[in-house]
Order: structure tokens, then sequence, then C-alpha cells
């Protein structure tokens, strides 16, 4: 079969949509305003046939659509449009390839926690009872702000993961790697605390090993401190929900604001990569200028004489 024109390929293939596959209405409109970008593209390139397309054009179409400024899920859209579009050239027209299938859309920024500035982290560890339950939680939502642990390392605490002669704590994290951090006087004082009234919570078994445990005597799961955390930022005031993440992402952050050393913080947080810790914590530019200021030989400009 010769190669059809572009505009009449994307004719039958929404014709094959509404008939055949029947799909909505908006389905189709969205369809069809994709396909109608990639024809745009096209013509603007003198290429009238889909035989003509190749990746590096779609890469490009891709490109030019994330200039725009296009969200990341409307690019995928309309890939997604464009690899139906080639499969049914494949199945119906026996086009041999589909330049689109191995195109990806830019990825979408990562989103990040809220964090909690200085007042409201003083603001939320304000504690107002002294029972045993009060005492534990202080001590996990403390620990978990001074040391940025992740829920589930907090949960996996032992007594003898924590040095308090030495203010420090070992901790098993992801991937099964043992990593040792300081512990805030603050937090080791509430940990202290805790463990003053824990016997009256410990049962047998894991129990007994664990620092942190339930009501029931049990070690404390993740929900169980999820739930808890939350209680308290309502018990204090908070306007948001707290969680864990939260509040380890505001240890960064602080850390980060106070000390710019990037490579510190990736070691506390257990980063793997350097590349995590940069898109998980946020510095400020200003901060940064004044960093690169400082620091950087060629940074200032001379003064003319």
């Amino acid at each position: 079969m010769p190669p059809q024109l572009l505009a009449e390929s994307t004719t039958q293939f929404l014709t094959y949509l509404r008939d055949v596959r029947q799909l909505s209405g908006h389905t189709l409109s969205n369809y069809q305003r994709d396909l109608l970008s990639l024809q745009s593209y096209c013509k603007r390139r003198d290429i009238d046939s889909a035989d003509k397309l190749h990746e590096a054009d779609i890469r490009q179409w891709v490109s030019q659509m994330h200039r725009r400024g296009l969200a990341g899920s409307s690019i995928q859209r309309s890939l997604s449009a464009a690899r139906s579009f080639f499969n049914y050239l494949g199945r119906e027209a026996g086009y041999p390839r589909n330049p689109a299938a191995s195109v990806q859309a830019p990825r979408k920024p990562r989103k990040l926690p809220r964090t909690l500035d200085a007042d409201q982290v003083n603001q939320y560890l304000k504690f107002e009872d002294d029972t045993p339950l009060a005492r534990r939680d202080r001590a996990i939502a403390e620990l978990f702000y001074s040391s940025g642990l992740r829920l589930a390392e907090l949960a996996a605490i032992n007594l003898n993961d924590i040095d308090p002669g030495a203010r420090l704590l070992t901790i098993t994290g992801k991937g099964n790697k043992t990593r040792t951090v300081p512990v805030g006087a603050v937090a080791l004082d509430a940990i202290e605390r805790w463990l003053e009234v824990r016997p009256h919570l410990a049962a047998d078994g894991d129990s007994t090993v664990a620092v942190f445990t339930s009501t029931r005597g049990k070690r404390i799961s993740p929900r169980n401190i999820q739930a808890r955390l939350k209680l308290q930022g309502r018990k204090s005031g908070m306007r948001q929900d707290v969680h864990p993440h939260m509040l380890r992402h505001s240890f960064a952050s602080h850390m980060l604001e106070s000390s710019g050393d990037l490579r510190a913080v990736q070691e506390l947080l257990g980063h793997a990569n350097i590349a995590t810790t940069q898109i998980y914590t946020h510095l400020d530019f200003q901060h940064l200028a004044k960093v690169y200021d400082a620091a950087h030989p060629r940074a200032k400009r001379r003064k003319r004489d």
C-alpha cells in the first residue's frame, strides 16, 4: 500500500476509535487535539506522511511541547496518542516501525513534602501530658526531628542501638545498610524519660529489646507511629497533619540551611546518591549564592580602577 498523507491517516484512525473502539467524545477530542499537534509539527518540517517520521522527529516534537510549558502529564498523553496511532498504522497499513515506541515524556519534578519551620517544630514538640504514652510519643517525635530517621528505621530501633554516652544511634536503613547518626541532647533526654516507664508497656519476645513499644506491649508499628504523630499535631494546634516524612524533611532542610554541607546531610539521611539529597531538600537560592560568593575565588567582580 502506498504511503498515505498524514492528515488522511489521522482521519482514518479517529474514525476507527469512534466506530470500532467506541471511545467517548471526550477521549476522542483528546486524541484529535494531540494528533493535530503532531500534524502541525510535521507541516512545519514538510513531513506529509507518517512513514517519513522517525524517532528523532518524535523526540523533537516532545521537546517543543516541553519548552512551551506543557505539563508532563499532557506530554505523556500526547505520546500515548502517537503510539496508538502508529500501532494502528502497523496493523492496518503494514508500517514496520513505531517511532514513538521508545520516547518518554520528561519526568515530573518530584513534589517535596511540606516542612515545618523552627517555630512550628517548637510548637509541635510541646507535650502537655507526662503519662507513659506521652513520654513515648515525645521521644519518637524528638528523635525523628533530631536525627532525620525514616519511619521504618525508627520503629526498628533496639535498646543496644543507642549509645547515650557518645550521643550516637546505630540504625539499619534501606538495603540493610547500617549507619551511625548523632542524637541531640533534647531527644536523648526524651528517650531516657521514656525508658524510665517503658517496662510497664513491654511484653515478652521482640518487645524486650525494642525501644518503642505499644500499649499492648509489642514493638510499636509504623502505622501506630503515624497515627500518634498526627494526633499530637492536632493537640498542639498545627494547621496541617504532621507525619514522619515531614519531620525527616524538616530536619534535612534546617541542617542544610544552617550548614550548607550537602555531603554531611547525605550521610545523615542515608542516601546512596547525593542527587537524591539535592532533590529531597531545598536550599533557598540566596543561601547558595552567599556560599558561592564567600567560597569561590572568582565569584566577586573586580573593582574597576
